[in-house]
């Protein structure tokens, strides 16, 4: 079976999974130790260190991968890498004026990025996220959900004849999963489980809502048939645990934070803008968990 194959981003360079002679592998201990060198070209060391930030890199996820196999093919990746940046400095790739400012682009994006990094994990902590929930589960209004069945046919005449049979007794199940038009409920019984009012089209809403519970609906019409329901329960709908809104949390911290340090920043500079470029408008602000 052939290997996994990274692509490089910003190269035509396939990477390749085996390679002449120029390459030597270094045994390295575990765990290893960020100067550990995993591999030479000729003669340019490539580390520990080097793999690890290339891991970083979104553009070589290996999902799947075991990590022997993972730690492999990002050698081989930066082999790749290495002796196609030995050939381009060879070639003088890197004195033109062109790759000068794409260097010095990448090199502030890649500085700006850091800087947010670190200085958004001093907002993003543990004590502001759970302050934060507590807030906004405290400003959550209570809202009403119901779980319900229902049967979809075509036709008023059938839905009237579904609904003589459930109230005679009939199992709203079983006669769901024998007449039912909707696909995604029909093999569960009908069930929908629970949902809020605003979550359905609203002639089912309002009649699911003003059904008490363990009755069925005469025939609902709606733009996708004709609908008998049930309703099975009523509640109102949980707050969210904090464990289950955490990392939600943290992201609104964190892009907040990176919001406020840029418009910061920009505040404290001296800008000139030459021409007749318009100022750009704030960035909105990221809406609250």
């Amino acid at each position: 079976m052939p290997k996994p194959v990274l692509s490089l981003r910003a190269s035509a360079l396939a990477l390749a999974l085996s390679l002449p002679g120029g390459v030597a592998f270094a045994q390295a201990p575990t765990p290893a130790a960020p100067d550990t060198v995993v591999a030479t070209v000729n003669g340019a060391k490539i580390t520990q260190g080097d793999l690890a930030v290339a891991a970083d890199d979104p553009a070589l996820s290996l999902p799947g991968v075991d990590e022997e196999q993972k730690k492999n093919l990002l050698v081989d990746y930066m082999v790749d890498l290495r002796v196609g940046a030995q050939a381009a400095e060879a070639a003088k790739v890197g004195d033109t004026p062109e790759f000068k400012r794409k260097l010095a682009y990448f090199r502030d994006k890649l500085l700006l990025d850091e800087y947010l990094e670190r200085e958004s994990k001093k907002a993003a902590t543990p004590e502001a996220a759970k302050a934060l929930y507590d807030q906004t589960a405290k400003a959550m209004k209570p809202e009403e959900e119901v779980r319900a069945r229902h049967i979809l046919v075509d036709n008023e005449a059938d839905a009237k004849a579904i609904a003589q049979r459930l109230k005679g007794g009939e199992d709203f199940a079983k006669v769901a999963a024998e007449v039912s038009k909707d696909p995604g409920s029909k093999t569960e019984g009908g069930d929908l489980g629970f949902f809020t009012k605003e979550r359905m089209v609203a002639p089912f809403a309002e009649a699911a809502f003003a059904l008490p519970v363990g009755q069925v609906s005469d025939p609902v019409k709606t733009q996708f048939g004709w609908h008998v329901i049930k309703v099975e329960e009523k509640r109102t709908k949980p707050v969210p645990s904090f464990s289950e809104m955490k990392d939600q949390v943290d992201q609104y911290l964190t892009r907040k934070a990176q919001q406020d340090i840029i418009l910061k920043l920009r505040e404290g500079a001296k800008v000139e803008r030459v021409g007749a470029a318009a100022t750009p408008a704030k960035p909105d602000e990221p809406k609250k968990p």
